[in-house]
């Protein structure tokens, strides 16, 4: 549905992909409740609305419609940014485990979203799902040459 600014009738939507420096999951998985109230609370400080999101072990997928008064880049540089200062502020020990309070990656990936919004907002919700049926699929014990015993 298209939203509308002053002059403006719009429906910007992005699929967008990030995640942590080095892909830390310990921290990460520590952090998760955090780091998802500080993505909802700098969205809606920006008026970008979460259409669909979820939290991977070692990414963040996101499905935002984002105003067209804001880039996409700006709005990154600001939500990946500003989270990671909240991360710190809450939780201050980890400024000795990240270099110079760099939590995120560099970079990210993002894709316009046209009329297959409800595929992409199931592909989000069920990627885990879906990654767990597959582990399932292919877990094999792994046994120690040394000890000859499984790990």
């Amino acid at each position: 549905m298209a939203e509308s600014l002053a002059h403006t009738k719009w429906m910007c939507k992005y699929h967008i992909v990030f995640c942590p420096k080095y892909r830390r999951k310990l921290i990460y998985n520590k952090l998760r409740a955090d780091i998802q109230q500080n993505i909802r609370d700098l969205c809606k400080w920006k008026g970008v609305e979460i259409i669909e999101g979820h939290m991977m072990p070692d990414h963040v997928h996101l499905l935002l419609s984002i105003p067209p008064k804001m880039s996409v880049s700006s709005f990154m540089g600001y939500l990946k940014g500003k989270s990671a200062m909240m991360v710190f502020d809450k939780h201050a020990d980890l400024k000795y485990k990240f270099g110079n309070r760099h939590f995120w990656a560099s970079g990210y990936y993002v894709s316009t979203v046209g009329l297959n919004e409800a595929t992409i907002a199931k592909y989000i919700r069920e990627q885990e799902k879906q990654d767990q049926i597959e582990d399932k699929l292919y877990t094999k014990e792994y046994e120690d040459p040394f000890k000859g015993k499984a790990k």
